[in-house]
């Protein structure tokens, strides 16, 4: 169910998912602080912020180094931990599920491919999208706790599956628009520049956490233009250089991590191990999600929309 209803000070039309009543948002006509109401054309209720300054608030470093690490000693934190090891755990134990199935025919068996394990895979990465999309938005609005796992059912929980997907793409495309473009254009021309295209690839993704942070706290793909990507970068490049590291450690430390499959004969200590190194990326990722999100609360002033 949405809830629609104007912005106290600029009148601009907003609706969210009712889910989200009594959250804290942002009018993205005119930038006012907000409580989101709990029905249709209520009146919401204004928030003075430290935002209204347009100065930075401090101690950005001291959120994100020293206080972040409470959120995994706080025990309103439990269900959102468990959640995230769960689907963890799914994508570890289910990601092997490849196989062929062949089905005999008169003059040719068939074989019919049977991509199991990807479609888990893709399942729990888009589960946990969705989950880090959440972070980012509740820790803008100065929610110290994480947030708390409503799945609205099987369905409304597969669509938001799928929607963290289609965002996910849409993101990286965005950012890696000028390595797709020096590709294609290396391809048509028959230049051969394997390392300068390597670099831009790894470079485009720099800008990652910006773009992510847009449409988390936007919620609209339309925002991810240049100007808005680009210049809160330029005007907090310092801050934002640590929540990129952040960003860019989890990634490639997820691309060291390995996945159970039987088939290998691991032992069992080797499978906890590797088990056991999944669930602690996470930790890196929940403080990289929240990192993203303090850059928005306290840099709020720099930000173009």
């Amino acid at each position: 169910m949405t809830i629609k209803f104007n912005c106290p000070k600029c009148n601009a039309l907003i609706a969210f998912d009712s889910k989200h009543a009594g959250k804290r948002a942002r009018c993205q006509s005119c930038g006012q602080i907000l409580i989101i109401p709990s029905k249709d054309d209520e009146k919401p209720k204004k928030i003075k912020t430290e935002f209204d300054t347009g100065e930075p608030i401090p101690g950005f470093y001291r959120a994100v180094f020293i206080e972040s690490w409470k959120i995994f000693t706080t025990q309103n934190n439990t269900t959102p931990l468990v959640f995230v090891a769960l689907v963890v755990c799914v994508k570890f134990f289910f990601g092997y599920l490849n196989f062929t199935l062949t089905i005999p025919g008169r003059s040719i068996d068939v074989e019919l491919p049977m991509p199991l394990g990807t479609i888990w895979t893709i399942a729990a990465w888009g589960a946990l999208f969705w989950y880090y999309m959440q972070i980012i938005y509740s820790t803008a609005f100065n929610t110290e706790e994480l947030p708390q796992v409503y799945l609205g059912g099987f369905r409304k929980f597969m669509w938001n599956i799928l929607k963290s997907v289609y965002t996910f793409i849409i993101i990286l495309l965005v950012v890696e628009l000028p390595y797709i473009i020096a590709a294609v254009i290396t391809r048509k021309t028959g230049l051969n520049w394997p390392p300068l295209l390597n670099i831009l690839k790894l470079g485009c993704l720099f800008f990652f956490p910006i773009a992510i942070l847009t449409a988390a706290i936007g919620k609209d793909l339309t925002m991810l233009r240049p100007d808005y990507l680009l210049i809160p970068i330029f005007r907090a490049l310092k801050p934002y250089l640590v929540v990129a590291a952040l960003l860019i450690t989890a990634g490639l430390l997820e691309m060291q991590t390995k996945q159970f499959n039987p088939s290998s004969k691991e032992t069992l200590l080797t499978t906890t191990g590797n088990l056991f190194f999944n669930l602690a990326l996470q930790v890196i990722a929940i403080i990289a999600m929240r990192a993203i999100g303090l850059f928005y609360r306290h840099y709020t002033c720099h930000l173009p929309w």
